[in-house]
């Protein structure tokens, strides 16, 4: 992870199984930002190596923000939200719950387990859009991005 410079667009991981709203997100923050690149993976355990693998290779540029749906295969958003926060290089790594579930206790147990905000899923491109255009608002312009801790 580093703070990202005007000139080094923001990296994002998003940890998501679903093929259309994966197209549905990746055009919302295309039509709304240059400043952002943007990765998918479609389960848990991808997102934890992917994660690991950027963390042991300076060549390839850490994710400044996570995205992530709670219910994906293999390993659970929970379980990932748990690991990261175990893990001293990873817990700085802000993560938006990005989910369909609007059920209270993901909700708590997303923020129980150190999530720096959820959302639920919009239900049409317009309101993607809005969404991307809010996280890049407040993520990519706003919030100071925390750097990496030294392993």
């Amino acid at each position: 992870m580093r703070t990202a410079t005007p000139s080094e667009p923001i990296t994002v991981l998003l940890v998501e199984d679903n093929p259309g709203d994966v197209r549905l997100i990746e055009d919302a923050f295309e039509t709304v930002s240059d400043d952002l690149e943007l990765h998918v993976v479609f389960d848990g355990a991808e997102a934890l190596e992917f994660l690991s693998e950027r963390r042991e290779d300076d060549t390839d540029a850490f994710p400044d923000l996570l995205l992530l749906d709670l219910n994906v295969p293999r390993v659970h958003g929970f379980e990932v939200l748990e690991t990261l926060q175990k893990d001293p290089t990873l817990a700085a790594l802000p993560v938006i719950v990005l989910t369909s579930s609007k059920e209270k206790t993901d909700i708590a147990q997303s923020y129980d387990l150190y999530a720096n905000a959820y959302l639920t899923k919009p239900e049409s491109h317009d309101e993607f859009v809005s969404l991307a255009r809010a996280v890049e608002e407040f993520w990519v312009k706003t919030a100071k991005l925390p750097p990496v801790p030294a392993v």
